[in-house]
């Protein structure tokens, strides 16, 4: 997604259209209970997410004392500038640019409780499990919780990652998969991607159901 917008534009005009149209939607969540444990125990957890997704689960999540990862690139200004407006504390880093001082900022920020992960940015291939997310739950001894979302009408932007924006007042259904934990050593890291993918994939199916 190309946006020919200066950071100082988008932090005046992204507020006064992203948060009334997000207080317009309703959330119907699936399986709550299973982030509420690990918040109930303290337990540092990651969020696993997949990039499309991004704007509702943002919604959701604010003002929790979430970290995310956020690209240095230009697209990934816009993010930031929003995610630290409505609550998030900031990572810069990606795969891509600053990828290792953002791992060992997220395995810091699991000390203190949860960061967020699109393993698929910041420029895909779509739904690509890439293993910083992976490495980081290893190292910080974190659970991993994936969670999705879909909309009852959306609008799908024409990005590599189809990014969906629900519209006014419709039904966001955001469900959240089993907690699970990643084994050490090098054979833990491959089987952990190949379950971040599958769980990713059961959270989607049981929202479709």
């Amino acid at each position: 997604m190309k946006l020919r917008v200066s950071p100082a534009v988008m932090r005046r005009v992204a507020p006064a259209i992203i948060d009334p149209l997000a207080r317009s939607w309703r959330f119907r969540l699936r399986h709550r209970e299973r982030w509420q444990r690990l918040v109930d125990t303290r337990k540092p957890f990651i969020y696993l997410l997949w990039h499309e997704a991004l704007l509702p689960l943002l919604w959701q999540h604010r003002k929790q004392q979430v970290t995310i990862v956020v690209s240095e690139a230009l697209e990934g200004q816009y993010l930031s500038d929003y995610a630290a407006r409505i609550g998030y504390q900031l990572l810069p880093g990606s795969s891509t640019r600053g990828g290792a001082r953002a791992l060992l900022g997220a395995i810091r920020a699991l000390e203190d409780g949860c960061v967020a992960f699109t393993p698929d940015g910041p420029r895909g291939p779509r739904r690509d499990i890439k293993p910083g997310v992976v490495r980081a739950a290893q190292r910080a001894g974190a659970m991993i919780i994936p969670l999705h979302a879909r909309a009852s009408s959306a609008w799908h932007l024409r990005s590599w990652d189809r990014l969906f924006v629900p519209k006014p007042f419709a039904e966001v259904h955001l469900g959240y998969g089993e907690p699970f934990a990643v084994a050490p050593g090098t054979t833990g890291l491959e089987e952990g991607i190949a379950q971040c993918a599958a769980a990713l994939a059961g959270v989607e199916q049981e929202l479709m159901r």
